[in-house]
């Protein structure tokens, strides 16, 4: 991923970089089970990522993207609505044992995980460096605040992806 600004010296975009790292190892272990027409493979592997980005999420939203709201508010708009639209179809596996009954779920899941990597991308190549550039002392410590409160999935071991077929 991106290293060209330095804004991945600074500890919270440290933390989205290795939660957005973490998502796009999780996204590779769908295609296959995908293929192999493995729904409830697809259902593991999508409850890990939600449980990634909860958290990740709460901590843009909360911390990061209300300090650039003023200066881009149609883009951080658009990466709103980006994850309301992710975190839909991933909350169809949520609880569940095997995998959601819609059989559209398997091609709506991949669908908004291409979604999610055009949109990680935008953020490191885009929403990272702007914060670099324009957030000051207090916009950081608020974003350190939202992240204490948050947590962060990758604080402990992450597992592997159970039943997960290897990309």
């Amino acid at each position: 991923m991106c290293e060209y600004c330095g804004c991945q010296s600074l500890t919270s975009i440290d933390e989205l970089t290795r939660e957005h790292e973490e998502v796009v190892r999780l996204i590779s272990h769908l295609r296959p089970a995908h293929a192999a027409g493995d729904v409830p493979a697809m259902a593991r592997v999508a409850r890990r990522i939600a449980a990634v980005l909860a958290p990740h999420t709460r901590v843009e939203e909360h911390g990061l993207f209300p300090a650039l709201a003023d200066e881009f508010p149609d883009q951080i708009a658009a990466l709103e609505a980006e994850h309301r639209r992710i975190e839909a179809v991933l909350a169809e596996a949520a609880g569940e044992r095997t995998a959601p009954a819609d059989p559209s779920w398997p091609d709506r899941l991949m669908e908004q995980m291409a979604v999610l990597r055009d949109h990680i991308l935008k953020e490191q190549d885009g929403v990272f460096p702007a914060a670099l550039a324009l957030l000051g002392t207090e916009d950081w410590q608020a974003m350190a605040d939202v992240r204490a409160e948050a947590g962060s999935a990758l604080t402990s071991k992450v597992p592997a992806v159970e039943g997960a077929a290897r990309a």
